[in-house]
């Protein structure tokens, strides 16, 4: 049975994947609508399919089964790696909003990975550092992600690993010339 929305049967949608809906959004955007940039969508709905599912897989093997959430370690991984930091710029290095941060940062100093102090600035200001045991945990965190990134990329070789991080970095410096928004 077909119904009028876009000549499909319900078991047609049924049997929809991921692949076949991008063709058939792709399809319809263009020839029903009249949208001329059907690559550009394609390349779009990929890119964030793929950054969905490495992230999610990421979390659900390596740091759920560790207590803590991706967006935990993405503010763990910067405050470890740079160094102590204040909050609103952790946030704009870990790609999170101030807020988030703040959230997430008490939760992170009551598990003990993480210590507020004053800052020097003024009577405001904090600073996030990792403590100890914190310090610790990364060390065996970043050990189970750094072999989950190894399996990801060993789907590729190392050209053609080289190729896509060449082609992403190019994708997002090209921000500038339409006035992309981010958070800072």
């Amino acid at each position: 049975m077909t119904d009028d929305h876009a000549g499909m049967s319900t078991d047609d949608r049924a049997e929809l994947d991921f692949w076949s809906f991008v063709d058939l959004a792709g399809r319809r955007l263009s020839e029903e609508y009249g949208f001329r940039h059907r690559l550009a969508t394609r390349l779009l709905l990929t890119l964030n399919r793929a950054s969905a599912i490495v992230t999610y897989d990421l979390e659900s093997t390596v740091h759920r089964p560790r207590g803590h959430s991706w967006s935990a370690f993405r503010l763990l991984f910067v405050t470890w790696l740079a160094g102590p930091l204040e909050p609103g710029r952790a946030a704009t290095l870990a790609g999170m909003s101030r807020a988030a941060v703040s959230n997430l940062s008490k939760t992170l100093v009551a598990d003990g990975m993480l210590a507020r102090t004053r800052g020097e600035r003024d009577g405001r200001s904090v600073i996030l550092a990792l403590t100890e045991r914190g310090q610790e945990a990364m060390l065996e965190i970043f050990a189970g992600q750094n072999e989950r990134e190894r399996q990801w990329a060993d789907v590729l070789t190392e050209t053609e690993q080289r190729m896509l991080v060449m082609l992403l970095d190019k994708l997002i410096a090209g921000r500038g010339s339409f006035d992309a928004r981010e958070r800072s």
